[in-house]
C-alpha cells in the first residue's frame, strides 16, 4: 500500500504547536503538504477570500487567507491530487452542535466535503482551572499526543474500512495528555446540543458571552453520555461523522404552502 498524501491546514497558524505535532506525526508514514494560514484565523468559520497571497514554507505553503481558503488553494491549485485533507489540531476544542459553523478549524474539513475529498477535523480539549489560563496551557508538542495519535490512527484506518462512504468529515476531539496518563479511550458521538450564549446591552455596547466554558470548568455539563462534550470532558477521544451539505427534511407543512403561494 504506498503511503497517503495529505494537505494539512488548520486555523491556529501554520506556526502553531499543535500543527508542528501533528505534521511532525502524520510525516512518520504519509506524504503531507501543509497549505495554512500565515497567521491565526480561529472562528471565521467558512470565511472566503477572492485572492490569497501564498509563502513557500519549509512544510508547504502559507496563506494570507482562511482555513477554508487553504482548502479550496490546496486542492485546486497547490496539491491537487490528495487522497485526504487533516485540519488541526487546534488548541481549544470545537465540541457542540452550535460551534460547528463558527470553528475555521472544522470549516476547513467541511470545505473538502464538497470536493468529494475525506477530511478529518482535530481539536485539543484544554481544561480551564489550575494555576495557569487555559490559553497558556498545551505549549509543548507532547501536549497533543491524545491528538496525534488518534489522527495518525484514523488516517490510516478510517477510508479503508469505509468511514467516508456513510459520513463525509470526523470532527475528532481529544483530551490533552497528562504527564503520567495512559492512552484514551475512542468514543463515536454526536454533537452536543447546549447552547447557553448570553448579551448584556449597556452603554452601547452589546457584550455576548459563551456560558458553556464556564459551565464545564466547574463540572456543570447537562449533556448526555453520547455526545461530544461529555466524552471529552470525561478523558476519551471524541468522534463525530458528520455530513455536508446540511440535511433537509421534506413535510407537509411546507408542501402546503408552497402550493398555495399565488392563491
Amino acid at each position: 500500500m504506498s503511503e497517503p498524501s495529505i494537505l494539512l491546514t488548520n486555523d491556529d497558524g501554520i506556526e502553531s504547536v499543535g500543527f508542528r505535532a501533528l505534521y511532525d506525526a502524520l510525516s512518520e508514514f504519509a506524504d503531507v503538504t501543509a497549505v495554512a494560514p500565515a497567521t491565526d484565523q480561529s472562528a471565521v468559520g467558512r470565511k472566503m477570500s477572492t485572492d490569497a497571497v501564498v509563502a513557500e514554507h519549509e512544510l508547504g505553503y502559507a496563506l494570507e487567507g482562511t482555513p477554508a481558503d487553504c482548502t479550496v488553494a490546496g486542492l485546486e491549485a497547490l496539491c491537487p491530487d490528495v487522497d485526504m485533507v487533516v485540519s488541526g489540531i487546534n488548541k481549544g476544542a470545537n465540541i457542540g452542535a452550535y460551534v460547528l459553523g463558527r470553528s475555521g478549524t472544522v470549516s476547513a474539513a467541511v470545505e473538502a466535503a464538497f470536493f468529494d475529498v475525506p477530511a478529518i477535523a482535530l481539536s485539543l480539549y484544554v481544561p480551564a482551572g489550575g494555576d495557569l489560563p487555559w490559553h497558556e496551557k498545551a505549549t509543548d508538542p507532547g501536549d497533543f499526543r491524545e491528538a496525534t495519535h488518534a489522527a495518525s490512527y484514523l488516517v490510516k484506518h478510517a477510508e479503508p474500512a469505509g468511514v467516508f462512504e456513510q459520513c463525509d468529515y470526523l470532527n475528532v476531539n481529544a483530551p490533552m495528555s497528562g504527564p503520567d496518563g495512559g492512552p484514551a479511550d475512542m468514543q463515536v458521538t454526536v454533537p452536543s446540543e447546549l447552547y447557553d450564549m448570553t448579551a448584556e446591552f449597556e452603554n452601547g455596547t452589546v457584550k455576548l458571552h459563551d456560558r458553556v466554558w464556564e459551565r464545564m470548568e466547574t463540572g456543570d455539563i447537562p449533556d448526555p453520555d453520547g455526545t461530544d462534550r461529555r466524552a471529552v470532558v470525561e478523558g476519551r477521544v471524541s468522534v463525530s461523522p458528520l455530513t455536508a451539505p446540511h440535511t433537509t427534511h421534506r413535510h407537509e407543512a411546507l408542501d402546503a404552502l408552497a402550493e398555495t403561494y399565488l392563491e
